[in-house]
């Protein structure tokens, strides 16, 4: 992938890479109090190859969107290093930024409204071809309806409205909406949730027969981990802004090391055989306020595990049984 046009991507170089990721928004609660900081993502590293998914899962705050918007380029970063290719968005050049933003697509959670209700679906397909691309009028209908075939859909489709599709039609529509610039990477941002669990199914294989046919890279964000478990190659989990636990899939769903993702797991229907039984916990309590977050181990306010060292300092990231974990007692729950 080059500076000035981002095409093809090298297979030996990830798609899209992280380093120490950070997003603080500043909090102002008006004169009479001290200005504060939310720590949305605190220093997330990551990397994802053309042809796979890395699934980032946690419950509702845990920074999942922040982060899935700082890859879209929507946010910029606080800190750390974001590379598409082999170029750093934070150095990018104007017309770089612009470059990337085609090879980064998003498809959003809500299919009833990320659609334009009163566009034809061929108007909403042709409109990324027109904004970015010298095409013709024809060219760009023709590649609409290429599209519409390729997500499942029939040609008929082309002139109507999104109200008159269900709801696993419409995300198929979202689907091929984001993949007409031909992006390298799209970010999937709860792409199934709203849908009837008998549709998420069929959505799910588009994606991954899509992402064979044309080598996507995709970073896929859910709190569902029996949808992550069908899609991913690769979880990263997260906490309170946070990684907790990141590896392949099969190493963290058979043998979870993190009592956060031991936990996840446990509450997941079809899910709560994965792992040692001996080290299942149920998640209580309530997640912390981001505003402010425990002193040592984000987790430490909810784990059973939790020793005095977890009460004060905090856990990097260590590499242990082909993952990293960012836990002081993972070695003795692992029984190692």
């Amino acid at each position: 992938m080059t500076a000035n046009a981002p095409t093809q991507a090298n297979p030996a170089q990830p798609v899209v890479s992280a380093n120490g990721l950070r997003q603080v928004y500043p909090i102002h609660n008006g004169f009479l109090q001290k200005p504060g900081a939310l720590q949305a993502v605190s220093n997330v590293s990551f990397s994802v190859q053309a042809g796979k998914t890395l699934a980032v899962v946690g419950e509702s705050g845990c920074g999942k969107s922040t982060l899935a918007r700082m890859v879209a380029l929507i946010e910029s970063p606080t800190a750390g290093e974001l590379r598409i290719g082999d170029l750093d968005v934070a150095s990018a050049t104007g017309p770089e930024r612009k470059a990337l933003r085609r090879k980064v697509q998003l498809v959003f959670q809500n299919p009833y409204g990320s659609l334009n209700p009163r566009k034809r679906i061929g108007q909403i397909l042709e409109a990324p071809l027109e904004i970015n691309t010298p095409l013709t009028a024809a060219e760009r209908a023709e590649k609409a309806r290429a599209m519409l075939a390729k997500v499942g859909l029939r040609p008929e489709h082309y002139d109507r409205y999104p109200h008159m599709f269900s709801g696993g039609q419409r995300q198929r529509i979202a689907i091929a909406r984001a993949l007409m610039l031909e992006p390298a990477l799209v970010v999937a941002d709860e792409p199934v949730s709203a849908l009837d669990v008998s549709i998420q199914a069929q959505v799910l294989n588009l994606l991954a027969d899509l992402q064979s046919d044309l080598g996507l890279a995709y970073l896929f964000i859910s709190h569902d981990l029996g949808v992550v478990r069908h899609i991913a190659h690769d979880v990263l989990v997260m906490y309170l802004g946070y990684a907790v636990e990141q590896g392949e899939k099969e190493a963290i769903f058979t043998h979870p090391l993190h009592p956060y993702t031991q936990a996840l797991l446990a509450s997941t229907p079809g899910l709560a055989g994965s792992g040692p039984a001996k080290n299942r916990i149920v998640l209580k309590g309530e997640l912390p306020s981001p505003l402010n977050p425990p002193k040592g181990c984000v987790f430490s306010t909810r784990c059973p595990h939790a020793v005095d060292r977890c009460h004060l300092e905090r856990p990097p990231l260590v590499e242990l049984m082909g993952r990293q974990v960012a836990c002081f007692e993972a070695k003795q729950l692992a029984g190692i």
